[in-house]
């Protein structure tokens, strides 16, 4: 590239996926403006962070699971670059059933979905008494499952903040702002990563939205310790997901249709499945402060890939991230850098 005048980048959105473009950008000699909207349209805000390419994994998903493992491969270099080691949160994951319906389900999906996208020891089965010697505070319901080596999780919240202090470090410029019109940035490109934004921006990008909520537990001195992996639970056929922070866990997640694109409010209903069932699955967790019930509106695309493509000669998008955000971000970085160079 050209020393005596570095080539503009205006990235339109400051959620993980905006952000860890925008930072791989600059570390490639792009000089970049971040547009940001603020945290109320950040789906990242509400996220378990998890970086399982397997317990996401559903049948016909095989190009996605096989990106998600290849992207979450990225991510000690990707923690590495941003100096903090404390965004990791957990190394494992334990995936796990309640009852014999669900752990028969748990076999069907490792036998015939998860075993394309593993190998050696990467995914072990246990019996009920080895999953609770890993997790001591697992429920004597627990009826089998499975440890998915190297499936750890992120702490998404610190991972924002590392990467906004990255990007100024790299000496990219932060504008808190709502882009309405890709005609009021002024850039060599412009990269939108806008989430449910972008269609706005985009007209011909269509992306479906999913409302998704979230609880936050915080441990107090009456608490069972927080688990060191990410469980995964199969409860009587729903999905419930406990990931571990420094000061609790994370339990998620609900997925079902918003009733509009500003419907961030998190219904009784749903909270009221994910205490339940996190409850059941660790029994311990009824002695934790509930800190905080959140939801947030994932764009997704139609076939669960992620959009990252070229529009015309100034403009990329990278959208449609769903519930993969996180796991996919380095994957999505490397894809535009690449886009960008041409």
């Amino acid at each position: 590239m050209d020393t005596a005048r570095r080539p503009t980048l205006a990235v339109i959105g400051g959620g993980i996926i905006g952000r860890i473009c925008a930072l791989a950008a600059a570390d490639a000699g792009w000089q970049v403006d971040v547009y940001d909207a603020g945290p109320t349209r950040r789906a990242a805000q509400v996220a378990g962070g998890m970086l399982g390419a397997l317990g996401e994994g559903h049948p016909g998903e095989g190009r996605l699971l096989d990106r998600s493992a290849a992207s979450s491969a990225m991510w000690p270099d990707w923690i590495d670059r941003l100096g903090d080691p404390g965004i990791r949160t957990a190394e494992d994951s334990l995936i796990v059933a309640t009852t014999a319906a669900d752990g028969e389900y748990l076999r069907q999906m490792a036998q015939f979905v998860w075993s394309e996208q593993v190998g050696g020891d990467r995914l072990r089965p246990l019996r009920a008494r080895e999953a609770r010697a890993l997790e001591r505070s697992l429920s004597t319901r627990v009826h089998s499952g499975y440890l998915a080596v190297g499936e750890g999780a992120l702490d998404n919240r610190r991972l924002l903040a590392a990467l906004r202090i990255a990007l100024v470090d790299a000496g990219a410029h932060w504008h808190r702002i709502a882009i309405t019109a890709l005609s009021d940035v002024t850039a060599d490109q412009v990269l939108v990563a806008a989430g449910m934004a972008t269609p706005r921006l985009l007209p011909e990008i269509a992306l479906v939205p999913a409302k998704g909520e979230i609880l936050r537990l915080h441990r107090n001195r009456e608490s069972v310790p927080v688990p060191t992996r990410v469980v995964r639970a199969r409860v009587e056929g729903r999905d419930v997901y406990l990931v571990p922070r420094a000061d609790g866990v994370v339990v998620g997640a609900t997925q079902y249709e918003p009733s509009a694109l500003d419907d961030h409010a998190p219904r009784a209903g749903g909270v009221a499945d994910l205490l339940a069932d996190a409850v059941e699955i660790m029994p311990g967790l009824a002695t934790y402060d509930l800190a905080e019930a959140a939801a947030g509106i994932r764009p997704c695309s139609a076939d669960g890939l992620p959009i990252i493509e070229r529009v015309d000669a100034r403009t990329v998008v990278a959208a449609g991230h769903g519930r993969n955000g996180i796991v996919l971000a380095p994957d999505t970085a490397a894809r535009v850098v690449r886009l960008l160079a041409g």
